[in-house]
């Protein structure tokens, strides 16, 4: 016979981490690249994304 093996289920707590926030609108901004110059625009640009859920975001200089 084998041998019983018992899974647990992931809480919900650790299985929501990190989503919570950003899913209420409070993302984690970090800088990616910083400073690159959009042609069409004209403008500098700094491409930003959250470090919990991996959202990007363009901010405009």
């Amino acid at each position: 016979m084998g041998d019983i093996v018992r899974f647990r289920k992931p809480s919900l707590r650790k299985k929501a981490e990190g989503k919570t926030l950003c899913r209420s609108g409070f993302h984690k901004w970090k800088t990616v690249s910083e400073r690159k110059f959009d042609v069409k625009r004209g403008k500098l640009v700094t491409l930003l994304r959250c470090e919990r859920c991996g959202e990007e975001r363009i901010k405009l200089i």
